[in-house]
């Protein structure tokens, strides 16, 4: 039975288990997103009604793919199927733009650890939202509902979502330099970016939940609004003004010209941001997260392009075309660097 044949048949049970029969499932379709996580479209027969809906699975541990012998990956924390669902159903309940989860998976459905959600309509693919004439009306909007969103994030209830772990900067530089080392495989930027990291570590200011991976790629978008935020694998315990930095950084511009998502201004996200939480940003303080996300970035390409030599899986063409990308990243930090050093001359 092909893969396709036996994910339908088992949806088809689980479907009409969880969300009512008969659960004959149309027009499955495997995404070429979700790149860590097996994502699926279909509609549904739930009594007289058809649904688009989204099948999404994940690992059935806390962790990313691929643990080394030293285990400093599993102490990466990577929310399974059933925390993601958690999280997005507190975020739902905040007010956050999520898809609805309708079912999560039990472990007798055979298809792993996931759920199932409602279809949204928009687009990812950055660009075609950064040049499409349709996103006009987005791409004028799209830093101020940004600020919005993520203020509705950070300030989400974190007693829903206690099992998050935390991940302020300490943690974080500590952790990924774990992973890092964990390779041996040594690149001289990632040293001196780790060093930089250490000496520029911001004070911890306030906590809260965060989405870590808040980007273009990761919003469905319609033509006049930000629809849904997805993948909330890496939310965690931490500094707020990561998301800030992290959605700043040049990788997710996608070849924009402007720092937020390729599209819109600093100012104007900032603004935003501190009408809807009541906090001051502190242009610096993104400007730690920004970097740091380069440097991030450029570890979590090594994973995906080295993954094969720590967990025995077959090298494939995206996965090795991703780790391929850590130079990206790291000119980035390079060029951070020069710009640093040029103000220091010229101030």
């Amino acid at each position: 039975m092909s893969l396709h044949a036996e994910v339908a048949t088992k949806l088809r049970e689980a479907v009409a288990r969880l969300l009512g029969p008969p659960g004959d499932v149309f027009d499955l379709r495997r995404l070429t997103a979700g790149a860590t996580k097996p994502t699926w479209t279909f509609t549904a027969q739930i009594g007289d009604t058809r649904q688009a809906l989204v099948l999404q699975t994940s690992t059935s541990a806390s962790r990313p793919a691929g643990d080394t012998a030293q285990g400093a990956r599993a102490r990466l924390p990577v929310l399974t199927g059933k925390e993601s669902a958690a999280v997005l159903l507190a975020a739902g309940k905040a007010g956050v733009p999520v898809p609805a989860v309708r079912a999560v998976l039990a472990p007798d459905c055979g298809l792993g650890e996931g759920y199932i959600t409602d279809f949204v309509p928009g687009e990812t693919i950055a660009r075609r939202i950064l040049r499409e004439p349709r996103f006009g009306a987005l791409r004028e909007d799209f830093s101020r509902q940004c600020g919005e969103i993520l203020a509705g994030i950070h300030a989400m209830d974190a007693s829903s979502v206690a099992f998050l772990a935390p991940m302020d900067a300490a943690r974080q530089i500590a952790l990924y330099r774990d992973v890092y080392d964990s390779y041996n495989y040594p690149v001289p930027a990632l040293e001196v970016a780790f060093r930089w990291a250490e000496d520029h570590r911001p004070p911890v200011a306030r906590t809260t939940v965060t989405h870590g991976d808040f980007r273009m790629g990761n919003l469905i978008c319609g033509e006049q609004r930000v629809q849904a935020v997805l993948d909330w694998e890496l939310a965690c315990f931490g500094d707020p003004v990561q998301d800030l930095g992290w959605l700043c950084m040049r990788t997710w511009r996608f070849g924009g010209a402007h720092p937020v998502g390729g599209i819109g201004r600093c100012a104007d996200l900032f603004a935003a941001y501190e009408r809807a939480s009541g906090m001051a940003v502190d242009p610096a303080h993104v400007h730690f997260w920004e970097v740091w996300g380069s440097i991030r970035w450029a570890v979590m390409c090594l994973i995906k392009g080295l993954a094969h030599r720590s967990d025995g899986s077959q090298p494939t063409v995206e996965s090795l075309a991703i780790g391929r990308r850590m130079e990206e990243p790291l000119f980035d930090f390079l060029e951070f660097l020069r710009e640093e050093r040029s103000a220091r001359i010229t101030s």
